[in-house]
């Protein structure tokens, strides 16, 4: 934690000093690690600070805020390992040149969170290539995209195998 961001902190009112010295340094006693400890995991969520701060206004009880914490946490690493399991089923079936089934190949990007960040790149390109607006998933959306998505690679792995054939050589057997 740099002095800098504990300024920024006091500044919005997120992390207030126990004091400040005559000297004018900020000192922090046992509540305030607390707190700064409580702001670290929501960062860690992805949480705006200015949410954090209305967060932690309205909940005083530091067991149920690590406890919801400790929830959260827990729900994203289960959706992480869910995406590490696809990607790295996705390199096995590279590797051994197999076709990876298509409902395989989404999982863990089920629900709009995940989506809108397999979104981000290609927004990004639409954004500074056709000065498109971004596009994101509402909630609705999740399971139709999730198919839209599945039928997508089928479509596209139809057009493949269609191509390799219409332009591969003649074979002649010997």
């Amino acid at each position: 934690m740099t002095i800098k961001t504990l300024h920024h902190y006091h500044r919005i009112g997120l992390l207030l000093p126990s004091k400040i010295s005559e000297a004018g340094y900020r000192l922090y006693g046992t509540k305030e690690l607390e707190r700064l400890q409580e702001i670290l995991f929501y960062k860690e969520l992805g949480f705006p600070l200015e949410q954090i701060r209305k967060i932690l206004e309205h909940r005083s009880d530091r067991l149920s805020i690590l406890s919801q914490q400790e929830e959260l946490l827990v729900t994203r690493k289960q959706r992480m390992e869910t995406i590490i399991q696809t990607l790295r089923k996705s390199i096995a079936y590279l590797k051994e040149g197999q076709e990876m089934d298509h409902k395989e190949m989404f999982k863990g990007f089920e629900n709009e969170e995940e989506w809108n960040k397999a979104l981000s790149e290609q927004n990004q390109h639409l954004q500074e290539t056709y000065g498109m607006e971004s596009l994101e998933v509402a909630p609705t959306d999740v399971q139709d995209m999730n198919e839209q998505a599945v039928e997508m690679v089928r479509s596209i792995t139809d057009v493949m195998v269609f191509t390799f054939i219409r332009i591969s050589p003649p074979c002649t057997l010997v």
